[in-house]
């Protein structure tokens, strides 16, 4: 490795770090501020506080790494542009591919650290995070397991779902249990499936037994349609799911072999698989974006403004890949392919800005 591909990817590293820490500063002030108070409500310590926002730096980190690595690679450049340092460069038969060993070789090491990060990290960090979030600060008496079973206490029934479609709004397997007042069985409710529509729940192919005490038996009701007011709203349910980003890769595969095995739908976890993959090499295509961006005549001139450029374009990326996502769960794009549209998308984009760079 020459001299010049040290002192690029010492200086990457350089604004790398100094770019994550103040963005995960500003998240993390912002965050403390608007949460603070349910901690305080809740009675908790600040030191509890701490923890919590503690076990989030995974998760942010994996969501402004591939921002870190295009903002650095672009001062990075766009300093060189502007001192002349890349006129010099060229001036020594130095030409932009010379220069992309050090910004792939950077990439590809961010990506790895992106992947890891989302592995190894956020799987243990956001479980935790989202354990004192629900149970110690909101008070709700939820549980769910990797098996997909979800218990959640509601005013009038305890429930139980076999496995819940986010996506959809849809569940599979649904027990509603009504107790009295010496937590006495007199009501329950057992449905194949449901949705949620209009504010109610529809219970699909089930059954209704209610307690007599007159005669102290239950009567039992089929039905096939059964409209359900419930405490329980969507959002309920989808703060307490397993959540993709609390499995690593290996959990993941094997949840979702274990949802299409039972026969249930399994797009919104597949889609999300594949995510896993496509979403950790975006590193690579935004070194190579920024890198584009930098050599050009206009960010010599005005270097705020190719950084203005950068920042905008990896908020394109974010809201044109949640689009892809988005399309991937309604399965309007093969769940194989909707990760990695915005990356073909991008790797284009940043190919072509760097065939027309200065």
């Amino acid at each position: 490795m020459s001299i010049l591909h040290r002192y690029i990817l010492k200086e990457i590293a350089r604004y790398f770090l100094m770019v994550l820490a103040m963005v995960v500063g500003i998240y993390l002030a912002v965050d403390f501020f608007e949460k603070i108070d349910d901690f305080i409500e809740a009675g908790l310590p600040l030191s509890r506080a701490g923890v919590y926002f503690l076990l989030k730096i995974p998760f942010i980190l994996a969501q402004i790494i591939p921002v870190g690595v295009l903002l650095s690679t672009l001062i990075t450049f766009g300093l060189m542009n502007k001192n002349n340092e890349w006129i010099a460069l060229k001036g020594s038969g130095i030409g932009v591919s010379a220069l992309l060993f050090p910004v792939l070789l950077a990439g590809l090491g961010f990506s790895v650290l992106l992947f890891l990060i989302s592995e190894i990290g956020i799987p243990l960090s956001m479980t935790r995070a989202n354990q004192i979030w629900l149970v110690e600060v909101r008070k709700e008496s939820a549980m769910t397991s990797r098996e997909k079973n979800i218990w959640i206490k509601s005013n009038r029934y305890i429930t139980h779902i076999r496995y819940y479609n986010p996506a959809q709004k849809t569940f599979h397997g649904i027990t509603l249990h009504g107790f009295g007042p010496n937590f006495q069985l007199v009501h329950r409710i057992d449905a194949e499936q449901g949705y949620y529509q209009n504010g109610k729940w529809i219970l699909l192919n089930g059954m209704e037994q209610v307690f007599d005490s007159k005669t102290n038996r239950y009567q039992t009701i089929g039905f096939d349609h059964k409209e359900e007011t419930l405490d329980l709203l969507p959002e309920d349910l989808q703060r307490v799911v397993k959540k993709s980003e609390e499995m690593n890769l290996v959990e993941l595969h094997e949840y979702v072999r274990k949802v299409e095995t039972e026969g249930y739908d399994a797009t919104l976890y597949r889609v999300d698989l594949h995510a896993k993959i496509a979403f950790p090499l975006v590193c690579v295509i935004m070194s190579l974006l920024g890198l584009g961006i930098a050599l050009k005549r206009s960010v010599k001139e005005a270097l705020p403004m190719g950084i203005a450029c950068g920042i905008g374009a990896a908020f394109i990326y974010w809201i044109f890949h949640s689009f892809c996502l988005s399309l991937g769960y309604g399965e309007m794009l093969p769940v194989a392919i909707a990760p990695w549209v915005a990356n073909f998308v991008f790797a284009c984009f940043a190919a072509v800005n760097l065939m027309h760079a200065d």
